[in-house]
This record gives structure tokens, sequence and C-alpha cells, in this order.
């Protein structure tokens, strides 16, 4: 069920998508499907739990064997270009939950304020240590990760199925991670504009 709501909310976003058509491509009935999920909004909220379940234990596996959380994050960013679908909901649910109603917003809210907190104190332990330039903003840097980030997500969707050859979103966060962290490792070549 969360595979197909993944798939239909990521077609089409959340307003669009319909619990009937949900149920039609798992197979149930849609009073199945409403025992299970009682409204469209509680199956949204299980989908975002869902994603943000795998790729926390991912980011997690990672930093217990000893990666460095930027380059964890890099590999999240690896990982979710193998998973496109996931790129695609998570940027229309997010564009959708800008609007104060959505039942998504305050998801989105905390999502963001959580990963811009991570970002402050890992920057913050950096120029600590002396592994971040002495110039760079943490507060401004932190926020610019975040939309770096999504703003990839949007160029690789937009360049997916087009003439060019795909964004590469890790190779664009590792080049910015390049150019604020001196011990980052350095960016690939990326042959798309």
């Amino acid at each position: 069920m969360l595979e197909a709501a993944t798939g239909l909310f990521g077609e089409v976003g959340y307003h669009s998508a319909s619990l009937r058509e949900i149920s039609s491509r798992v197979g149930i009935s849609h009073p199945g499907l409403l025992h299970h999920f009682p409204t469209k909004e509680l199956l949204l909220q299980a989908v975002l739990e869902h994603r943000d379940e795998v790729d926390f234990a991912l980011l997690a596996d990672d930093l217990a064997q000893g990666v460095a959380y930027f380059d964890a994050l890099v590999n999240v960013v690896e990982r979710n270009a193998a998973r496109p679908g996931i790129v695609e909901l998570y940027c229309i649910l997010s564009a959708e939950a800008t609007a104060p109603d959505h039942p998504a917003h305050e998801y989105f809210q905390r999502r963001y304020d959580d990963v811009l907190a991570r970002s402050r104190r890992e920057l913050t332990d950096r120029a600590a240590q002396g592994r971040l330039r002495p110039d760079v903003d943490i507060p401004a840097t932190a926020r610019a990760i975040v939309a770096l980030m999504d703003g990839l997500q949007v160029q690789f969707l937009l360049e997916r199925n087009g003439p060019r050859p795909p964004v590469d979103m890790a190779a664009g966060l590792r080049a910015y991670l390049s150019l604020i962290l001196p011990d980052a490792a350095p960016a690939e070549a990326e042959t798309s504009d």
C-alpha cells in the first residue's frame, strides 16, 4: 500500500491522488484500504514516515560505520538518485506543502528544522576543530546545503529523460562541500550543464 501510494503521490501529487486509485493499484477494495488508512492524510503521513525511516536508518548505518556526516549525506543523495520516484514524491509534496493548510505542512517544517539543526551542529563542530573555512557563515551555509540538495533534485527530475546527461546530484553536493570543507572529497567532473 505504501509503495502504491508513494508512486501515485509522486506522479500526480497529494491533492490529485485518490484513495480509490491507490486501492486499485494495490488490488484491494476501497473499503479494504480504508480499514488500514481511514483518511488520505493518514496514508500520506505513513508514506512520509516510511521514507524517513529508510533514509534515516541508512544515514545512521553510515554514521555508525564512521562515515562523516556530510559524506553520509552525499550517500543519501546517491541512493535517492537510484529511486527517482522517491525524489519525485519529495519534490512534489514539499512544494504542495508550502500551503499552511496542506496535511504535510508541519511535517516538512519539522523535517527542514531537523536537517538545518543537524547541519548547523556539524558545521559548528567542524569550525571548532579547524575543519571549516573560517569565513563560513554557519546558519547561512546550513540553509544553502539544504537548498542545494532540493534544487539538485528538481534539476535531476527535469533532466532525467531529457537530451542532456542526467544531473549527478551527489557530484553537485560534493562540489559545494569541497568549497567549504577543507577535508571534503573533491567532486568528480560533472558532464551536464
